[in-house]
C-alpha cells in the first residue's frame, strides 16, 4: 500500500496534467479586479494549453478532439472536485494550434537552449508541453512582454513540476527571451 500511495502521490502532482488544481492563473493577487480578471483567464487558459499539449503528447490526442474536449468539458468547469477557472478560450486554442503548427521549428531552437546532453526528446512530456507553449509565446504572441511570457510559464511549472525543473523552465525560456527579443532586454537594461 505504502508504494501505491507514493506512486499515487507522484503522479497526481507531476502528470496528472490535468490535476494540476492551482497554477499560473491564481498567481495574481497585486492586479486591479479587471487585470486580474484577465490575467487569470489568461493564466487559466495557459494551464489547459500545457495540460493539452501534455495529453496530446502522451495518449496521440488529434488536436481537434483534444481541443473540443478541453472546450467542452475542462475550462471553467468543476472536474473530479476541482473547479478549473474560466480560461479565455481563444487564447487557449491560438496556443495549442500555433505549438502544433511550429513544433517542427520550436523544437530544434529549445533544443538549442537547454543545457548540453539533454535533448528535448529526453525530458518529462509535461516539461516539453510547458517549454513549447513558452517558446511559441514568445516567438508568436509579440504584444506579451517576453518577462510576463517567462513569469507566466513559470508558474505554470510550478503546478506540475518540482524546483529543480521549474528553474529550468525559467532558465530556457529567460534565454530563448533574450534570443528572441533581445530589444527588449536592451530598452529594459538602458532605462535601469
Amino acid at each position: 500500500m505504502g508504494a501505491r500511495a507514493a506512486r499515487g502521490r507522484r503522479q497526481g502532482r507531476r502528470c496528472g496534467a490535468r490535476g494540476a488544481r492551482h497554477g499560473a492563473a491564481q498567481a495574481h493577487a497585486r492586479r486591479s479586479p479587471k487585470d486580474e480578471r484577465k490575467a487569470n483567464r489568461r493564466g487559466a487558459a495557459r494551464l489547459a494549453a500545457v495540460q493539452a499539449l501534455y495529453q496530446m503528447d502522451i495518449a496521440g490526442t488529434p488536436i481537434n478532439e483534444i481541443l473540443a474536449e478541453f472546450e467542452s468539458h475542462w475550462l471553467g468547469r468543476e472536474v473530479e472536485g476541482s473547479q478549473y477557472l474560466p480560461a479565455e478560450a481563444a487564447f487557449f486554442r491560438q496556443i495549442v494550434e500555433g505549438v502544433v503548427e511550429a513544433q517542427r521549428h520550436l523544437d530544434p531552437m529549445i533544443d538549442r537552449a537547454l543545457a548540453g546532453g539533454w535533448p528535448l526528446k529526453r525530458i518529462e512530456a509535461v516539461l516539453r508541453a510547458v517549454l513549447r507553449a513558452g517558446a511559441w509565446e514568445l516567438e508568436g504572441k509579440r504584444d506579451v512582454p517576453a518577462r510576463v511570457v517567462v513569469s507566466e510559464y513559470v508558474d505554470v511549472a510550478n503546478a506540475f513540476l518540482d524546483g529543480e525543473e521549474t528553474g529550468m523552465v525559467n532558465a530556457v525560456l529567460d534565454g530563448l527571451a533574450r534570443a528572441l527579443r533581445s530589444a527588449e532586454f536592451d530598452r529594459a537594461g538602458s532605462q535601469s
